[in-house]
């Protein structure tokens, strides 16, 4: 196995309904079983005050800038105080959403300047060495946004994004498209819209192929349906 003694930082994005959620368990359940300490957290969120305005976020009426601001506020507090003091330590750091998601709803779900969104990127997450932190590795879950819609229908209260139409949402995906292509080596494109078994092979045998992952370990633990 690779030793990483930063730790380790793995982000989960795709739209709401692409499946995310049982995955990003069963893969923190699989750093786990490896003896990993392991911090599960989501965007926006993963403090006191970035919960706060995460709910800002999914339920107050704003602008795109006030929306992109806001987001970029609650990921500073989340970075300084839960990633950044994880990953010294040597955690996993497992998270649903990171900046990607930034880019795929403000920025092309909402035709929010890109330029805009990468100066607040730049100020917001680029640590002491200089060096911009990003995840070490990605996961895309990639779903036609019908699906994903139909997936979603009835299942909760849908806050003020997932009362978009499909139009934004296929905005959003091919936000995250051009995510994957303009950093093909850490966004890794999942076919969401497949068995949840099939998902699971695409993820373990990407972290066995980086050396994170025991095959051994791999082949023993089974996703919960």
């Amino acid at each position: 196995m690779v030793s990483n003694p930063r730790g380790l930082f793995i982000s989960f994005e795709g739209i709401d309904g692409a499946g995310k959620t049982t995955h990003i368990d069963g893969v923190a359940r699989l750093f786990q079983e490896q003896g990993r300490e392991v911090v599960r957290t989501r965007e926006p969120g993963g403090t006191e005050l970035a919960e706060q305005l995460r709910e800002r976020v999914l339920n107050d009426d704003m602008d795109a800038l006030t929306e992109a601001l806001l987001v970029f506020a609650a990921r500073r507090d989340h970075i300084q105080r839960v990633i950044t003091p994880a990953l010294s330590r040597g955690a996993v750091v497992v998270s649903d959403r990171f900046t990607d998601a930034t880019f795929a709803y403000q920025g092309s779900g909402r035709h929010f300047d890109l330029a805009t969104l990468q100066q607040l990127e730049s100020m917001v997450q680029t640590q002491p060495d200089g060096k911009l932190l990003q995840p070490d590795l990605t996961f895309w879950f990639d779903l036609p946004p019908e699906v994903a819609a139909e997936r979603l229908r009835d299942a909760r209260v849908a806050d003020r994004f997932e009362q978009q139409d499909l139009a934004f949402f296929q905005r959003v995906s091919d936000g995250y498209a051009q995510r994957h292509a303009e950093s093909p080596q850490r966004v890794v494109r999942l076919d969401a819209n497949q068995a949840r078994h099939l998902v699971w092979q695409q993820i373990t045998h990407r972290l066995v192929q980086k050396g994170w992952l025991a095959i051994m370990v791999a082949n023993q633990f089974k996703l919960n349906p």
